[in-house]
């Protein structure tokens, strides 16, 4: 993890409020055929929402959306999104569709009030989700939401769930290796 970064300088792509994750973010038949492979969920990122999406977007773009972002549990999109090394800045995401996310390890930022207002698709955008700062370049403009929570960080930039669950396992099978107790 050591390309691992905080900070997103990068491309803003605006979405509205209510986008759900079936249909909004990925399409509804690769949820229910259970497609987790990364390069088959790429190209059908958003393709519902912004056709040709993946095409144009490139690593360190940003998402920015409306309220009750990705409505739904499923994690399909996040996947795509983690992998294709985006960012989300959102003003309000389900728990569900938020624990996804981060389970996928995707940086979000969620309880953005009024982030829409600040950007427009094509706007350069730095984000730290680490801090919550949150710079339109393109503006000039500067806000701040609250950072991406402590205890989340870690998962996130491990990779999310996966990434988490291996360094954890590595860990006890090097303490059961050089004789520790185990806790």
């Amino acid at each position: 993890m050591a390309s691992f970064s905080w900070l997103l300088k990068g491309r803003c792509y605006r979405l509205g409020h209510e986008v759900p994750h079936a249909g909004g973010v990925i399409p509804d038949r690769l949820i229910t055929s259970r497609e987790f492979d990364p390069q088959k969920l790429i190209p059908h990122l958003f393709e519902e929402t912004d056709p040709g999406f993946h095409t144009r977007a490139k690593p360190a773009d940003i998402i920015v959306a409306g309220r009750k972002f990705g409505m739904g549990p499923k994690m399909n999109g996040y996947i795509a999104m983690q992998a294709m090394g985006l960012g989300l800045v959102c003003e309000s995401m389900p728990y569900l569709a938020y624990r996804a996310a981060i389970g996928c390890g995707v940086r979000v930022l969620t309880d953005c009030a009024g982030a829409t207002d600040l950007c427009a698709t094509g706007d350069e955008l730095e984000v730290d989700f680490e801090t919550g700062r949150f710079i339109n370049r393109t503006r000039g403009s500067t806000a701040q939401f609250p950072p991406m929570p402590a205890a989340l960080r870690e998962i996130v930039a491990l990779g999310g769930n996966i990434g988490w669950l291996r360094q954890w396992w590595e860990k006890r099978q090097a303490m059961a290796e050089s004789g520790e107790e185990r806790r």
